[in-house]
This record gives C-alpha cells, structure tokens and sequence, in this order.
C-alpha cells in the first residue's frame, strides 16, 4: 500500500488508491499496480530482463529562437528523473484545491500510462518525479495529457490565466533524465524526498503532505537492478560539464 514519510522514517498511509481506474490494458488499481513493483513483479508477461527501446522526441536542432531545447528521450524498461515548473515561477500550486487536482491527475494519467512513481514532490510552482517508466512510448503522452489537463483545471481557479502555464522559453515545458545508476538514483530520491525542507516548509522529522514516497528506497532499488532499469554506460552531459569546469583557487 502506498506510504508518505518524513526524512527520520515516520509513516503515514494513503487511502485513495483503492479505486479502479481503466488503463491501456484493462482495468487495474493503483494499490494492484504500485503493489506489484513492491512485490518484485511490475511486469507480469515478461519473465525475462525487458528489452530497452530507446527514441528520440526530435532530430531538430537542440536550440529554439536562440535559447536551449530540450531533448526528451523515450526509454523503455527505465527509471526517470522528471521535473517541471511554472512559467515565470507563477505559484499556481499554492491552494490546496490546485495540489488536489494535480494528485488527482498524475495519479491517473500514471496508472493510464503503466508508469510506477517511488517518490513525488509537489511545490506551489513546480513537482518532482522518480519513477520507474514500463512502455517509453506512453511517457511523453503521460506529461502532456498530465499538463494540459493541470494547466487548465488550475487555470479556472486562478485570478487571471496563466498561459502558457508550463512552457518556459525555448519550449521548456519538461525535463526527463534516465538515471544512469544506482547512486544517481539515491540521490535523486533523497533530492526529491526533502524538497520541502529544502523549500523551509518543513524541518526534519516533519510530514509534508504534498511529498508523497509510494515506494521505499531500497526495494525498488533492487527491482531496478534486477530489471537492468538504468542507462548505465551511457554519459551524462550535465555531470560532464561540472568535471570539465575550471576549480577557482
């Protein structure tokens, strides 16, 4: 079953995830979905490791009117890192009637999509996601449904439109990264779980309801494993870049 915990291990249970949601294939719940990635068994039909299929969004060029494109990949059998924020930092996200309907919509559109989250943090202006991704083909049409349905939800309630309401310039509208290894992978789950006390909405030891842990750490990390879940050998740019720059004395 779905948990939520702080940073010194304080449980606290979820229960909206008994209801049955109609997917891809069939209808199956959240709490029989998640549960089964817990279990060591996110992929019933495939005894063996699951092949990787790997696709480009786009061949175009990485840069757009001048500023920096992002590339998406779409991987099978795969473990992501995703993030977005608001365009102009907007705090759209700051009522808790616009948190209830992205919960509403991400848990859906994840289910819809055979897409396992572990750990998700929610901000006033931007979310975190670490997750495990079955099909690479549904993720991209797992964040654009879960954008434009957010984007105009969260819209009826606010003062004035915010639109666009993800696209930063240059189309920005989303990052995905495939994590590379196991200590990516922790460090990335640690980032995410303790946004909020990196925010100052909490301290340590203190439940923030909008950080929601659906799996723990270390059984999922060996389902990875054993899945052969990450991109490893392939070379991270970003980590690239921090080794190559110049140390100031």
């Amino acid at each position: 079953r779905p948990v939520r915990f702080s940073e010194q291990g304080e449980v606290r249970r979820t229960s909206i995830f008994g209801k049955q949601v109609r997917g891809l294939k069939g209808s199956i719940s959240h709490r029989e979905q998640y549960g089964t990635f817990a279990r060591g068994n996110p992929m019933k039909d495939q005894p063996h490791r699951p092949k990787k299929y790997v696709r480009k969004s786009s061949r175009s060029a990485h840069n757009f009117k001048g500023q920096h494109r992002f590339e998406h990949w779409y991987v099978s059998n795969q473990v992501y890192f995703i993030t977005a924020r608001c365009r102009d930092k907007y705090p759209a996200f700051a009522s808790e009637q616009a948190k209830a309907i992205f919960w509403d919509r991400f848990e859906h559109y994840a289910n819809e999509a055979r897409f396992f989250p572990w750990v998700v943090s929610l901000m006033s202006n931007h979310y975190h996601i670490l997750g495990y991704c079955g099909e690479g083909e549904l993720l991209g049409r797992m964040i654009q449904r879960l954008h434009g349905s957010t984007a105009k939800l969260v819209n009826d309630l606010l003062p004035e439109r915010l639109t666009p309401f993800w696209s930063e310039p240059g189309h920005q509208d989303y990052f995905d990264g495939c994590i590379r290894d196991e200590k990516q992978c922790r460090r990335a789950y640690k980032y995410t779980l303790t946004q909020s006390v990196r925010h100052k909405l909490r301290s340590y030891g203190k439940a923030y309801p909008h950080t929601r842990a659906y799996l723990q750490l270390e059984p999922a990390l060996r389902r990875a494993l054993e899945l052969n879940a990450f991109l490893e050998g392939v070379p991270y740019k970003r980590y690239q870049q921090e080794r190559r720059r110049p140390k100031h004395p």
